[in-house]
């Protein structure tokens, strides 16, 4: 029952982030064959297709966040969960790269809409000192329920047949929709007016935020650390054995669903907050040393600076993310905790993109000084954000937290 947040509106978010990332475990794990094998895409189209997505999902992220304070986040997360649900049924009806788009497009923004909602459920039903905490067993959650779905989607894919795809597209749907079930039970949250004058969009003129912002999705390209760059390099540049990628994955996985929650208590004030995302850079950095030095090492050795690397990249990680979280609440005001929320999420959408390019160039393409770069960045962008939160406690009327902004 530890792993469980105690009942009311927390448990109801979490038993529908259960339900709707097992659907989301299912996709991930056999979309690009779906779309290679039986739409009969290109592998190109498919990455051009996911990145246009990707970048509505950005574009989308403070209006959608807007429009949760404006309606109400329970419905419009209701509203994003159920068109997300009818978008994903409807990819059993494409048959072309324009239909693809189209359909990734729209996919992209509701759940755009689905995330700036829950981010001001979170703000609205959750107590202001247990929305971190909120939000780490909603990311322990997501965890477990990606691996299971992924397990799952294994089935089809062994299968690899058309109706097979179709039948777990379906289900992916469906999971969408019993979250969308699941999210009626939340309490209602009022919705906010909107300001009589100056502009709508008030995150997108706060400086201080939108640096931080910036900050925190650059520093989240480290994710793209161990499912894309490290299964690389240990397959190409490490003696190590392939199954390690496994074995690391399977234990980021189950330390985030165990320590999640413990990590977040550091970060449930501004300054706590502030100091967790400069250790995260710290031990993300050493991460990156210990990763370039297993290339050089015979087996034994590149496997213990391997599991050392991923120790402390996870460490990171935990950190990072409970970091993210206590900030962007924090300096988010009362009245537009969603379109800020959902700033907030842009950023990550952001890192998202730009990971791929980045991680593989440094890390494949230019070998040890690449890892080594890596490392330098994530130590700057860590050490960057203590200064920045300073800066937005300065404009802020009044400070979001009792204790001093000392980081």
């Amino acid at each position: 029952m530890r792993l469980l947040p105690p009942p009311g509106p927390a448990r109801i978010l979490t038993l529908g982030t259960l339900v709707k990332t097992v659907g989301r475990g299912l996709w991930l794990v056999a979309s690009a064959l779906f779309l290679t094998r039986s739409v009969g895409l290109s592998a190109t189209q498919v990455g051009v297709g996911l990145t246009i997505s990707a970048l509505v999902g950005v574009l989308a992220s403070a209006p959608s966040g807007y429009l949760a304070d404006r309606v109400g986040p329970r419905g419009a997360q209701v509203g994003g969960l159920i068109a997300a649900g009818v978008l994903t049924a409807g990819l059993t009806t494409v048959r072309s790269f324009p239909a693809f788009l189209l359909v990734g497009a729209a996919t992209a923004l509701a759940d755009a809409v689905d995330r700036g909602a829950r981010g001001a459920l979170i703000a609205g039903a959750i107590p202001a000192d247990q929305r971190v905490h909120t939000r780490a067993y909603l990311r322990a959650t997501t965890n477990v329920g990606i691996s299971v779905g992924a397990v799952l989607g294994g089935f089809a894919i062994a299968a690899d047949t058309r109706a097979g795809y179709l039948a777990l597209i379906l289900t992916t749907a469906a999971a969408s929709l019993a979250a969308a079930a699941i999210s009626v039970r939340l309490p209602t949250v009022a919705p906010v007016a909107a300001p009589t004058r100056g502009p709508r969009l008030v995150a997108l003129r706060d400086r201080p935020f939108l640096a931080f912002t910036l900050l925190d999705g650059l520093m989240s390209m480290h994710f793209s650390l161990l499912t894309l760059a490290l299964p690389l390099w240990i397959a190409g540049h490490t003696t190590a054995p392939a199954w390690m990628i496994s074995v690391l994955t399977l234990v980021n996985t189950a330390l985030v669903v165990l320590l999640q929650v413990r990590a977040a208590r550091s970060a449930v004030t501004l300054p706590g907050a502030a100091r967790a995302s400069r250790r995260a850079g710290v031990v993300i950095a050493l991460a990156c040393v210990l990763f370039a030095a297993s290339g050089a090492l015979p087996t034994p050795g590149a496997i213990g600076l391997l599991c050392c690397g991923s120790l402390a990249h996870v460490i990171g990680e935990l950190w990072h993310s409970a970091a993210g979280w206590g900030i962007s609440f924090g300096l988010a005001p009362a009245d537009a905790q969603g379109q800020y929320q959902g700033t907030y999420g842009m950023g990550y959408e952001l890192g998202k993109m730009l990971a791929p390019v980045v991680v593989t160039s440094l890390a494949l393409g230019w070998g040890v000084p690449g890892w080594l770069a890596l490392g330098g960045l994530f130590l700057l962008l860590g050490a960057l954000v203590p200064p920045v939160v300073r800066w937005a406690g300065r404009t802020r009327p009044t400070s979001p937290v009792a204790e001093p902004l000392t980081v």
